[in-house]
């Protein structure tokens, strides 16, 4: 039933893939900084994630590839996160298939499959029982915005930034995510990134942002395609 579910969800986005593809792009230039450097770099890792973890709530919405080293496709993405709770629309527009899921630390609810809802207490359980996709959806928004997750969910992590002290990879989970283009840098704002690459083992997420909404502020996300 998981590979039929699966292959159900694959087609409708792989429908879509040509409009929606998601471009792959080299891996982050990480450099090695000095002592000062890199004290100065992970204090303003530990703002910028102060600033996150402030937010009543953020989305997102753009572009996502996934793959688990077997099956694969592309699809628009929206994200909405208001503390632990999420919800997650990804689409095929031309066939005007899409799957929605909700949910929270007590559990989640995916719509949209054939059978009907499916709920499950572990959502990373019912994604990979339900589509075959490993997709880390509760360390997920937290990358998306360059921080990490929290390490009792997701444990420690690891942190690599590039020549100007900005973060350039994040390994945490068995996951390693690539920060590969930000918005630029503004007085005051909080630039988020807009090209994130996550892979653990076979598993891939690539995601392009077209736009980051923030509470009282849509944030437009220039991107080429």
């Amino acid at each position: 039933m998981r590979c039929w579910r699966g292959m159900v969800m694959f087609a409708a986005m792989v429908a879509l893939s040509a409009c929606t593809s998601v471009p792959v792009r080299p891996p982050a230039e990480v450099v090695r900084l000095d002592a000062e450097a890199r004290a100065a770099a992970d204090a303003r890792l530990a703002a910028r994630e102060a600033a996150v973890r402030a937010l009543p709530e953020f989305g997102f919405a753009g572009r996502v590839a996934m793959s688990n080293g077997r099956d694969g496709g592309s699809g628009r993405i929206e994200w909405q996160q208001q503390g632990a709770r999420y919800r997650v629309v990804l689409s095929a527009p031309v066939t005007r298939q899409s799957w929605q899921l909700q949910g929270g630390p007590d559990g989640a609810r995916i719509d949209g499959l054939d059978g009907g809802p499916h709920e499950s207490a572990d959502v990373g359980q019912l994604l990979w029982e339900t589509t075959g996709f490993e997709i880390p959806v509760a360390a997920m928004a937290a990358w998306a915005a360059g921080a990490r997750a929290d390490a009792a969910l997701s444990g420690e992590a690891e942190v690599d930034y590039d020549a100007a002290g900005r973060l350039a990879r994040l390994r945490q989970d068995g996951w390693t995510i690539d920060y590969l283009e930000w918005q630029p840098e503004t007085d005051g704002a909080l630039a988020l990134p807009t090209r994130v690459n996550a892979a653990r083992g076979t598993a891939r997420v690539r995601l392009v942002v077209d736009a980051w909404t923030l509470p009282g502020v849509a944030s437009a996300a220039p991107v080429a395609p």
